[in-house]
């Protein structure tokens, strides 16, 4: 037996020993995940058997799950990658891997840790079981040097779904000093892909010293699709990072992202605003404060609508060593419509005097006054909804990148737009079909933090 398939079989082994996800798990006692088989590829199999009679083209244990939406073989593992307009993409080198060679997966793993015990570690499990292509991406450093003067590396990554069940892998290694974008596109497109995909999405970013990185992340899978995004980040010393997330509800949709601050001057952002209508979609953001001087902002906006169910789980721990650390955390939820239920749980845990920490959750209606004075300028009131929606996102965004010019320069402002005009449409029309029924106010849930 080849290593590859080995390690594929230990992970399999280790849920099979240690369980998939509790029931009484404290991250996900709000929103549980779909079980284990799911992930796996076998309940795929297992209906595809009991439709047509026979076995399905292709399994888990083959990785050719049926298909009838599978992305170009020049998709590169289902990846694409593209500049940004005419900007400077040098110094990237990409390597598209076959996780079944066993050199291969071996070049695609190296460096990335074993799943650690978090209440989110099965999902990685999972992945490990199931992870058939992966890209790795290495950016200055051996791969090429940065353009002169403080001229940023721009790249953008698209992802298509290949097969209906999906373990993709992205490995993002950014050498010391380099400034880099890059934008993360995961959509799919319905009229050519009929059936539900549940994709199992892992991502590895090791930024360098001195490092860079500005991420803007946009996720918009299908009504019935069930996506499970880990996002784990190791930030070197007086590096950066800064994460901007525009994320659509689904069937299941979980964004986990994991952040670690273990060296001197590190830092992170991070700003997610999260659109629910009659979907689920849950946030998760764990930051490790490990070194001292280290500064992280966690920042959510939640828009949910009808029977959305919708969770942002913020967990920020500040070791014995962390002198000198600063810590925000500011969630915010807004029912725009209907009776969905919103859970903002904010958490501390802090293990070091020396320290500046705030944290908060706040939800309610859309500001009066913002709408008052948006509906004295001549708009009806489904436009000064949207004005003031489109306002508190667009800041949420600006806020995580920390450069106004930057949502411009990426189409952001527009995209945004999209969604916030989608999102209340939407909102609009189910109220409209719902009027006879009668309303009850929103469900929300706010949690304290925890002090060690």
């Amino acid at each position: 037996m080849d290593s590859a398939r080995a390690d594929m079989l230990a992970a399999r082994h280790r849920l099979a020993t240690q369980g998939w996800i509790a029931r009484d798990a404290e991250t996900f006692r709000h929103l549980p995940p779909p079980p284990l088989d799911a992930w796996l590829g076998d309940d795929a199999a297992a209906a595809s058997t009991a439709a047509t009679g026979t076995a399905a083209t292709g399994t888990a244990a083959t990785g050719t799950a049926v298909t009838d939406c599978e992305a170009s073989p020049l998709a590169g593992a289902g990846w694409t990658l593209h500049p940004v307009g005419s900007r400077h993409l040098g110094g990237v080198d990409a390597r598209w891997l076959d996780a079944t060679d066993a050199a291969q997966r071996a070049e695609l793993f190296a460096g990335v840790p074993l799943p650690t015990g978090t209440d989110a570690a099965p999902f990685a499990w999972a992945h490990r079981a199931l992870c058939r292509h992966g890209l790795r991406v290495r950016i200055g450093g051996a791969s090429g040097t940065q353009a002169a003067g403080d001229e940023r590396v721009w790249l953008q990554l698209r992802r298509l779904p290949r097969t209906a069940v999906e373990a993709p892998l992205l490995v993002l290694d950014v050498a010391d000093g380099v400034q880099c974008v890059l934008i993360e596109v995961h959509e799919r497109d319905a009229a050519s892909c009929s059936h539900a995909i549940t994709q199992n999405l892992q991502v590895h970013v090791q930024l360098g010293r001195g490092t860079a990185l500005q991420h803007v992340r946009l996720v918009s899978p299908g009504e019935r699709d069930q996506w499970a995004h880990g996002v784990q980040v190791r930030v070197g010393e007086r590096a950066s990072y800064r994460q901007a997330l525009i994320a659509s509800g689904s069937g299941y949709h979980l964004q986990h992202t994991a952040l670690d601050l273990a060296a001197r001057e590190a830092s992170a952002q991070t700003g997610g605003v999260l659109f629910a209508a009659d979907a689920a979609l849950e946030q998760q953001l764990r930051v490790s404060h490990q070194a001292a001087a280290t500064r992280s902002t966690v920042e959510a906006l939640v828009l949910a609508d009808g029977s959305a169910r919708t969770v942002v789980n913020a967990f920020t721990g500040i070791a014995a060593g962390a002198t000198q650390a600063e810590v925000r955390q500011r969630l915010t939820g807004i029912p725009t419509g209907g009776r969905p239920k919103i859970a903002l749980r904010p958490h501390l845990e802090i293990h070091h005097d020396q320290v500046q920490a705030a944290h908060g959750a706040t939800w309610g209606a859309l500001p009066e006054d913002a709408l008052f004075y948006a509906l004295q300028r001549g708009l009806s009131e489904a436009q000064a909804r949207a004005l003031v929606v489109d306002g508190l996102a667009h800041a949420a965004l600006e806020r995580a990148l920390g450069d106004a010019s930057l949502l411009d320069t990426l189409g952001l402002p527009e995209r945004l737009a999209r969604e916030v005009t989608r999102h209340l449409e939407r909102g609009a029309h189910a109220a409209v079909a719902g009027a006879q029924a009668g309303q009850t106010p929103a469900r929300t849930h706010t949690e304290g933090a925890r002090h060690g």
